[in-house]
């Protein structure tokens, strides 16, 4: 049976790159960009005054001036003006300002004394060129990469974006995704339920998981354990989405009926099966219309776990994300688990003594159990060996958010 980490290289490499389309820029927080942004211009472009007082020539006061006149007024959003010829001469300057030809440096306004059109700087200041001056290119050169490919946008790299005159951006195109609960023992959340029945959980849990992490176009359906009606219903949601997410009926009972109905649907397996807890019947395969498609188990923490490690990674991989290897951190106790099999072991985040982030087990009661995931930070993923896991032991974490 394959090993999480075989599973998830099928996976990636199964996957085909998501389409880029051209998004306004105040509607591109949290998508993924395609196309760097380069500088279209020196950045500043130009000399800037870094703080309020006077522009004046440096060499003017290490000469011996101490008294100045003053010219003008520089602000910011104005033209730059010139300094006068005279070595007395300064300009008063506000942050922000392009410095006045013929100026080299800013006094601050508390190094000075005013009086009138006369400015005097205190005895004993030296004053360097260049000084309170934020020089033209010194932060990058036209045409330089300043936001790489790869990267999820956030405020930052928006603010970069905008300074940088990029209106519209070209990122990843957000796939449509189904998500699609099977099982005659299920209802929705507000209808009656019998002694025999439960209320439906796990498509309301991971749309609400995909839309966090940024997916929009996540539509919900339900599919009864009868193999007359999933044809109809799984032929439209491969028809009309990108991404297709099942949760339950992939297990080898009589009624998982949705490996061989998937199957007859054209979508072809890439495997069904990981040796890991939760999550072991997992199934994947590809559309007709090259489009993923995710065979969760029913079990809520199954599919939960399953979505986190290998659904959410895989579809920021093909949107051009370029994702870090996952944060490895200590157990803060330790942990016994015998089966030969990856164990995804829920952990609550706190900070041990030495006041590292350390990760305390949170094995709850079952896999139905949704109720145990509350109060943890997402899970760790523990080798099949050793059976003993001591306090410390360092683990790939994975959170939920």
């Amino acid at each position: 049976m394959l090993t999480p980490a075989e599973a998830e290289q099928l996976i990636l490499a199964a996957l085909p790159r998501a389409a880029q389309e051209d998004c306004p820029i105040a509607e591109a927080h949290g998508r993924v960009l395609r196309a760097a942004v380069r500088a279209d211009r020196d950045l500043p472009p130009f000399d800037r005054a870094t703080l309020d007082g006077f522009a004046l020539r440096s060499a003017s006061v290490s000469a011996g001036g101490r008294q100045f006149r003053i010219q003008g007024v520089q602000a910011a959003g104005q033209p730059p003006g010139r300094l006068g010829p005279a070595a007395d001469a300064c300009i008063e300057i506000m942050t922000g300002a392009p410095l006045p030809a013929g100026a080299d440096a800013v006094v601050p306004y508390e190094e000075t004394l005013r009086e009138g059109p006369r400015m005097t700087v205190a005895p004993a200041l030296a004053v360097a060129p260049g000084h309170a001056v934020h020089r033209r290119a010194s932060d990058h050169r036209a045409g330089e990469t300043l936001v790489s490919p790869g990267t999820r946008l956030t405020g930052r790299e928006i603010a970069v974006a905008a300074a940088c005159g990029c209106a519209v951006l070209s990122v990843s195109c957000r796939p449509g995704i189904a998500i699609v609960a099977t099982g005659d023992e299920l209802v929705e959340v507000a209808a009656a339920v019998a002694p025999h029945q439960i209320r439906r959980s796990n498509d309301y849990a991971l749309r609400a998981a995909l839309v966090q992490s940024g997916y929009s176009r996540v539509e919900r359906f339900h599919l009864r354990d009868d193999a007359a009606e999933m044809g109809p219903l799984l032929h439209r949601v491969l028809a009309e989405y990108e991404v297709v997410l099942l949760t339950g009926g992939v297990s080898r009972g009589k009624f998982d009926l949705i490996p061989a109905e998937l199957e007859r649907q054209g979508v072809r397996r890439v495997f069904h099966g990981v040796n890991q807890r939760p999550g072991k019947p997992f199934w994947f395969g590809m559309g007709g219309r090259e489009q993923p498609v995710f065979a969760l188990p029913g079990n809520p923490v199954s599919a939960y776990t399953c979505l986190h490690r290998y659904v959410l990674p895989a579809l920021a991989t093909a949107a051009g994300l370029v994702l870090p290897p996952p944060r490895r951190i200590a157990l803060a106790a330790a942990f016994t688990f015998r089966p030969r099999m990856t164990r995804f072991l829920p952990v609550a985040l706190g900070d041990g003594p030495d006041g590292r982030r350390q990760a305390a087990p949170v094995p709850g009661n079952t896999s139905g159990d949704f109720s145990g995931l509350v109060g943890t930070d997402g899970f760790v993923e523990l080798d099949p060996e050793p059976e003993e896991f001591p306090a410390g032991w360092v683990a790939p974490y994975w959170p939920w958010a």
